[in-house]
């Protein structure tokens, strides 16, 4: 076998069709969209879900639950991610910052259990699970919830 002997494997490429080319091409004419109507224009065809007038299916079913707005949205971390802090140090929304394990604006942060740590730190965090409590006190810190 040679490099100029190479070419595809037979059946697995196809020309592209060429439309509006003349009749002889077998898509001239109309180009394969039929006579006139909606779907034969430039820029034709119905939107995504529309159903010819008759009550479309998004509206025929009922609406279902709410949305609460005062819902608060918590960042969460573990007490694995308090490794980054050394001993004695103080753990608060802007300390989080700026080690980088906090992004955007939430309405708090939460403190989860996941996770061991070895250093007393002070943490003062708007929620803190039992666990994660537990953990941090027996590691000889202090939780505050501010």
């Amino acid at each position: 076998m040679r490099l100029h002997d190479l070419k595809p494997a037979a059946g697995s490429t196809t020309q592209r069709k060429r439309k509006g080319r003349g009749v002889g091409s077998g898509l001239g004419k109309t180009a394969g969209r039929g006579s006139k109507g909606q779907n034969a224009r430039s820029g034709g065809g119905v939107r995504a879900g529309y159903e010819g007038g008759q009550m479309p299916l998004h509206r025929r079913l009922p609406k279902r639950g709410f949305t609460n707005i005062f819902k608060k949205e918590f960042a969460v971390i573990n007490v694995t991610d308090l490794a980054k802090f050394e001993s004695g140090s103080t753990v608060d929304p802007a300390a989080l910052v700026d080690k980088g394990l906090l992004k955007g604006r939430r309405d708090g942060v939460k403190l989860l259990g996941q996770g061991d740590i070895s250093v007393p730190l002070t943490v003062k965090l708007n929620a803190i699970s039992r666990v994660a409590r537990e953990k941090i006190e027996a590691a000889g810190g202090t939780v505050e919830v501010i």
